[in-house]
């Protein structure tokens, strides 16, 4: 097939949403053109995308297909382009109807519609995992009950006949011999990296509170903290900080993919205590670079861990957390061959190995949007 040409509208340009954008365009043998919006208010750019959006786009009628993701109303923008709208594909990395509420919010009904309305509108509706796939038909049902009368009943297989799963492409290697233990790591302390976003929803207090009790029973390890932080920063990373601070290699966001991925080559144990994970890619990534993972045993982690580690590596509450987190602190060097493992068996993930999933969606989406000749 000729490539194709496609235009993608990210409105919230950063994160896992720039990570899948920028490896989408990259990888595609087809001609993917990135529109973007800074990722900072997110609600405002599932209000008002769109509106933006229809002015900074001057020519959607060139492009054969349209891709999008969750933080824009595609019904909106369908609306208000109006005539010509190219076939459309939208990329569910979260969605409002099962997103967790932060402390002291209340629900804003108005995204759920709007996450309903975008899948309505789109052509085609993809998914970051089975889990999200199955968390969204769980929540739709009950989201329209909630309505006093003229329920839509009908969205949910008009929306379910156009869905699937794909999982997104990962910025690494498909080699499967890339790991490699530092020379020193037998001898170092374990290093335990937390490289989640700094956010409610990956609920950093039961990781630094599972930290310093291992500390208080004289634990050793040291500690590295990554991952983005796009507004305001949960209180506990400071007063984390100072209480564990001795134990501090890095403190903050690491900019460098360099820098950022050796800091994986050196850790030990790679931990997620989030109440929110439709993919996972911070884990896979460590688990990549040789990290031993300690996951909550639901979500999404379930589904990307190999099932021959789960009871190792997968933890049932914060107790389970410490008492795994404890003997592995204690065994860690004992694990090259699961660390070896685990990294080969990440590599399914690399954008080389996922590319021709997402350029044969691509495709369909167009091929389908092509009357028939009679």
């Amino acid at each position: 097939m000729v490539p194709l040409k496609f235009l993608f509208l990210e409105p919230f340009y950063g994160g896992s949403h720039k990570d899948f954008a920028d490896g989408l365009a990259a990888h595609s043998r087809h001609q993917i053109e990135l529109e973007t919006l800074p990722a900072r208010f997110w609600k405002w750019r599932m209000r008002g995308a769109a509106l933006q959006f229809v002015k900074q786009v001057k020519h959607l009628r060139d492009f054969d297909g349209l891709i999008t993701t969750d933080l824009m109303s595609l019904s909106d923008l369908k609306a208000l382009a109006g005539a010509n709208f190219p076939p459309s594909l939208v990329y569910f990395h979260e969605n409002q109807l099962s997103y967790p509420l932060a402390p002291g919010e209340r629900m804003d009904y108005q995204f759920g519609f709007t996450d309903m309305t975008t899948a309505l509108s789109a052509d085609r509706v993809l998914f970051n995992s089975r889990h999200h796939h199955a968390a969204f038909f769980e929540k739709l049902p009950r989201f329209i009950q909630m309505m006093p009368d003229f329920r839509p009943n009908w969205v949910l297989e008009a929306i379910r006949a156009k869905s699937r799963v794909l999982y997104p492409g990962c910025h690494f290697s498909a080699d499967p011999d890339i790991f490699d233990l530092p020379a020193d790591a037998k001898e170092a302390l374990p290093l335990i990296i937390w490289n989640h976003r700094w956010e409610f929803d990956k609920n950093p207090d039961v990781f630094f509170s599972a930290l310093e009790e291992i500390d208080r029973r004289g634990g050793n390890f040291e500690l590295v903290v990554m991952g983005e932080n796009f507004q305001a920063q949960p209180k506990v990373f400071n007063a984390a900080q100072k209480r564990l601070g001795r134990r501090i290699r890095q403190f903050g966001y690491v900019d460098s993919r360099e820098s950022y991925q050796n800091w994986l080559k050196r850790g030990a144990i790679a931990i997620s205590t989030a109440r929110q994970e439709n993919f996972g890619i911070a884990v896979i990534e460590a688990m990549r670079f040789g990290c031993l993972p300690l996951l909550p045993d639901r979500l999404a982690y379930p589904e990307i861990l190999p099932r021959a580690f789960h009871q190792r590596y997968l933890y049932d509450g914060r107790a389970d957390l410490i008492t795994k987190l404890e003997t592995l602190l204690r065994t860690h060097t004992q694990h090259l061959d699961d660390r070896r493992q685990l990294s080969a068996a990440m590599c399914r993930y690399a954008w080389n190995r996922r590319i021709g999933a997402f350029d044969a969606e691509l495709e369909n989406l167009v091929r389908s949007s092509i009357p028939e000749q009679s």
